[in-house]
């Protein structure tokens, strides 16, 4: 995902009850109320935990699938209702922007691990998988590293130490790292013309995997892209990309597919670019599903997010080294559509007030429809 100067979003809520309707008619009450200080794991209450019949999570567990959510800082560090409603549907987090290098390290030599800590630290008070994004990135780099006056190979250890001090320090605790994200221009299929390749050449996405196998043997290491989500020129070139590196001995595991769609572009090849990735041998994930439409959302407009959002899912399930789906954000409260893409939004399974919509319905039901794989 682009990470844009304004977001992370804050905001500041008024107290309010939200009513969660469910399929079938249950419904869970959620009250809200902020203060500072560290974050505690969320305290869902019993009302609360029952609304949902356990979440989405639970329903996807016999199908051996994690379905995350990605989790922006200030949400997570004020909102209660947002830790509730985490916690209660989904099984991973993704770091928004915790884990970002701009955010881990604003000045050379300093590491600021709090935020990270804190979320790292929640997942495991709650039993959530962590998803580590990104360790390798054209942007979100911080201002000393992008101004600095460095040389090849300093900026070459500079990249070794960062990313073996990040995947160390949580070395058994994140079990899936984005070690390089968005290696592809748009549209052309080559090697996007980045800080790291004007500086290293082609040969960093290899040493970035290296270099993160040697801080955590165990962890999967992911390559992660937008716009490779059907059989096209982009997609093309990452297959070549990871069928090379696997060839040459490089530890990729697996390939993100981050699945940023409207309702009119639904991916119509996911499902056969899923099987032919996992045939090389790597897992497969959905990593950042959202689903936007343009202007305000009408009953047309939910019911086809829910049928994209459904047609994703399905297209997860028939590939079975297709381990996880993820939304990017989980409720239009904290949405960064609307400031990427001014005049749309609308993209999460919850609207702004926590209420699921038609799409978290069209989840559940997918989930429910055959007893898993």
């Amino acid at each position: 995902m682009r990470r844009l100067a304004m977001h992370p979003l804050a905001r500041v809520w008024t107290c309010v009850t939200v009513l969660l309707a469910t399929i079938g008619g249950a419904s869970a009450l959620w009250s809200r109320s902020d203060g500072p200080g560290a974050v505690q794991p969320a305290k869902p209450s019993p009302t609360a935990a029952a609304g949902v019949g356990g979440g989405l999570q639970q329903l996807a567990k016999p199908w051996h699938l994690d379905i995350g959510t990605a989790v922006q800082p200030a949400p997570f560090e004020r909102d209660e209702r947002y830790r509730t409603t985490l916690t209660q549907e989904f099984g991973s987090i993704t770091a928004e922007s915790q884990l970002k290098w701009d955010v881990l390290q604003p000045a050379e030599g300093q590491f600021d691990w709090s935020g990270a800590d804190a979320l790292v630290g929640f997942a495991e008070a709650n039993g959530m998988a962590v998803r580590g994004h990104t360790l390798v990135w054209h942007m979100a780099l911080p201002a000393w590293l992008e101004k600095g006056s460095f040389s090849p190979d300093q900026l070459r250890e500079l990249l070794r130490s960062y990313i073996q001090a990040t995947v160390g320090r949580y070395r058994g605790r994140i079990g899936v790292w984005d070690v390089v994200n968005e290696p592809l221009a748009d549209a052309s299929g080559q090697l996007r013309k980045s800080f790291w390749l004007n500086a290293l050449g082609p040969g960093y996405i290899a040493d970035a995997l290296r270099w993160a196998h040697e801080a955590d043997p165990q962890a999967k290491l992911y390559i992660n892209d937008f716009g490779v989500e059907n059989l096209n020129r982009k997609s093309d070139a990452l297959y070549t990309m990871v069928a090379k590196l696997r060839a040459d001995g490089v530890p990729v595991d697996g390939v993100g597919f981050q699945t940023h769609v409207t309702i009119d572009t639904p991916p119509k090849t996911l499902r056969d670019n899923l099987r032919r990735f996992a045939d090389l041998g790597v897992e497969v994930a959905i990593t950042e599903l959202d689903v936007r439409s343009a202007g305000a959302a009408t009953d047309t407009s939910r019911s086809g997010q829910a049928v994209v959002y459904a047609g994703v899912l399905r297209d997860c399930l028939a590939v079975p080294r297709c381990v996880s789906v993820t939304v990017w954000g989980f409720t239009d409260a904290y949405s960064w559509i609307p400031h990427a893409y001014p005049g749309w939004g609308n993209a999460c399974l919850f609207d702004d007030a926590f209420r699921p919509k038609t799409a978290y319905g069209q989840i559940r039901q997918v989930l429910t429809e055959a007893p898993g794989r």
